[in-house]
């Protein structure tokens, strides 16, 4: 075996110290991504705990208050029945945002699972968008709120406009929307809901003179797990999941979603999505047909 001559060794030995310099570095650059990473972990638990908290609390304080408000109605006499009417309306109050949070729950477990996807029919948007404001109501008339519903089809020859998309999906869209502008509208105000039809698809406006949302806010808005800074503090009664379901449902309809807002200003949500390609499965014409089959509790 012939003798490595000593510039043959010398180069060996540089591409060994190169060669274990750049394993350290692989094995920095390692380490720093699994501290990121276990980073990340521990605020996800810390938010998901948070969330978790917010939730048990939206659900057990309208049922608290349901219970002993019946309780109270069942110990009314009958020369006080005025009273039942107040409380009943109350009942109404707690039951229909129980209603709406569960849905948003149960839709937030749908996206995470993966199991969303579109279910297009022929939906009559007109009486649907009708039956979402119709349904926020006593809500809104407990801030003395005036809703202004703007419908343009001008292209359509047909008073009814149907448009093939998911309509459970669009209308999921459109109450966390309306929900969030009854929420943070200033009393005695007006929410405009335009509704158009432009670029082959369809165009939601929702427009409220309230709070307003800060610049900052807006880009964090639409996680599920984040919470606002400010004190309008998440856009969903606690818990933040009314915009980011918006979101995962505005995506799988390949639709978009665009906010305009300042502090002090309100703000303005406009939401486009494209007609569906995929064949129809029915007809959608009544709003009882579709996510929330009962209207009665609102």
């Amino acid at each position: 075996m012939s003798k490595l001559t000593d510039e043959e060794l010398l180069n060996e030995l540089r591409k060994r110290i190169e060669a274990k310099k750049n394993t350290i570095e692989e094995l920095r650059l390692l380490n720093d991504e699994l501290k990121v990473v276990n980073k990340k972990l521990e605020e996800s638990e810390s938010l998901k705990g948070h969330f978790i908290s917010n939730i048990t609390n939206e659900i057990i304080n309208p049922f608290t208050s349901i219970l002993g408000l019946s309780r109270t109605i069942l110990a009314v006499k009958k020369e006080d029945w005025k009273r039942v009417i107040s409380m009943v309306a109350l009942i109404h109050s707690e039951a229909f945002m129980l209603d709406f949070q569960l849905k948003n729950i149960f839709v937030a477990a749908k996206i995470e699972e993966g199991e969303i996807v579109p279910e297009v029919m022929n939906c009559d948007i007109n009486n649907l968008v009708g039956s979402i404001i119709d349904s926020f109501r006593f809500e809104a008339k407990k801030k003395s709120l005036e809703f202004v519903y703007e419908f343009d089809c001008s292209s359509c020859d047909e008073e009814t406009y149907l448009f093939k998309t998911d309509p459970d999906k669009v209308k999921m869209i459109l109450i966390n929307l309306i929900s969030n502008a009854v929420k943070f509208s200033l009393d005695e105000n007006i929410i405009l809901v335009k509704v158009w039809v432009q670029d082959k698809g369809l165009n939601f406006m929702i427009k409220d003179n309230g709070t307003g949302i800060s610049t900052e806010n807006q880009k964090i808005i639409f996680d599920r797990f984040k919470r606002l800074d400010t004190g309008i503090n998440s856009l969903n009664r606690g818990h933040g999941l009314g915009l980011s379901i918006s979101k995962a449902l505005l995506d799988c309809l390949e639709g978009k979603i665009n906010i305009e807002s300042e502090i002090g200003n309100g703000a303005t949500f406009t939401v486009y999505i494209p007609e569906s390609l995929t064949d129809t499965e029915g007809y959608a014409s009544d709003a009882n047909e579709l996510m929330f089959e009962s209207d009665e509790i609102f």
